[in-house]
């Protein structure tokens, strides 16, 4: 590697910050974000990740899904610097997206009342990726906000998480669809063998347990006429901001074997679905160790001496293999990707002021 020089991102709007559990994805993404407002800009940051721990760094109410502001006295932001954060709630986010978009209240209230929204509302994943593209792009459209930081689920997750609008807007166009929400005369004459023999089954099981499913999915899909086209529209907005110029896919890692396997693998996942990362952020990278000469000439017992060059031998093996791990994760990314650094803190970040710590160690490591 080359010398390596500061982080600057101000050329992007939205960072996708990816990654497997474990690696420091959500510290990172709180990280990224404090950098950018200390260096003057205003930034929102949320979490996708059900876990409360982005909103815990920040030193913000966990159960609060209102955006909230954080406070960056005392941490020589520039001027201009605000950041803001929120975590996701899908449901809420879906009520609110009725509220705003039902063709009338009737229609409103039909839907929020029907059991079959009221379950995908809160059990279905694919519903939560989307509500967060609806909330994505809510953020989006904040004029006074220069950067979003996303912190997603962790690693597979994530992958559903990016392709969210595109399988919405395949749900949409599908046949499954367009029967559900045909009404009865129209489809008369023109089913097809297996749209009756789907009708037949969910049929019969509302014969066998009296839940009267069919009649609920009829209502609730029927209940979104003339709002499919808006779902449309924003799915192909949200699918076109992830592939914009000013969008910026951040993988985070470790410089371990395994996580760098795990990065790799990613990466190409990513590519198949026409998504390029546009940094691999390796976290907790070792500090530069002292050199032997520095423990030999120290006035201690020789028997502490001892000690801490056996330590010393042990982390120069951990730093080697570390080493190693980043020239095979420099020889497998793309080219044009940039390695961002984050050296390890040497505790577990839990304040402020930890954060602002990880934020301004943030460096680019020039690729050979």
């Amino acid at each position: 590697m080359k010398p390596s020089r500061p982080l600057e991102l101000n050329d992007r709007r939205l960072l996708i910050c990816l990654g497997p559990g474990g690696v420091g994805k959500t510290t990172l993404s709180a990280a990224l974000a404090l950098n950018a407002a200390i260096d003057g800009r205003a930034v929102d940051v949320m979490t996708v990740d059900p876990a409360p721990r982005l909103l815990d760094a920040l030193g913000l109410t966990a159960g609060d899904y209102t955006i909230q502001t954080v406070a960056l006295t005392g941490l020589g932001a520039a001027r201009g610097a605000r950041m803001r954060a929120l975590k996701l709630d899908p449901k809420a986010t879906f009520d609110l997206l009725i509220e705003r978009h039902a063709p009338s209240a009737a229609a409103r209230d039909v839907i929020l009342a029907n059991r079959i929204y009221r379950n995908l509302s809160t059990t279905l994943a694919g519903v939560a990726d989307y509500m967060a593209m609806e909330r994505l792009l809510e953020l989006h459209r904040y004029t006074s906000t220069g950067l979003i930081v996303l912190d997603t689920p962790p690693a597979r997750e994530a992958i559903d998480f990016l392709d969210a609008p595109r399988r919405m807007l395949e749900l949409l166009g599908s046949r499954a669809v367009t029967l559900l929400s045909a009404g009865r005369s129209a489809l008369r004459g023109r089913l097809s063998v297996l749209d009756l023999a789907a009708r037949a089954v969910l049929s019969a099981f509302d014969r066998l347990t009296g839940l009267h499913l069919l009649g609920d999915v009829q209502t609730f899909v029927g209940s979104f006429d003339g709002m499919y086209a808006g779902f449309a529209e924003r799915a192909a907005q949200a699918q076109a901001l992830i592939r914009d110029d000013q969008s910026f896919i951040v993988l985070v890692t470790t410089a371990e074997t395994e996580r760098v396997d795990q990065a790799i693998e990613f990466i190409e996942a990513l590519t198949q679905l026409g998504l390029r990362v546009g940094a691999v952020a390796v976290n907790r990278l070792m500090t530069p160790l002292p050199d032997e000469s520095v423990i030999a000439s120290a006035d201690l017992p020789a028997a502490l001496k001892r000690k801490l060059k056996r330590n010393l031998d042990d982390f120069a093996a951990l730093q080697q293999r570390e080493t190693a791990a980043l020239d095979r994760l420099r020889d497998r990314v793309p080219a044009g990707t940039r390695l961002i650094a984050a050296p390890d803190l040497g505790r577990e970040p839990r304040t402020l002021s930890d954060l602002a710590e990880i934020a301004r160690s943030l460096h680019v490591l020039d690729r050979e």
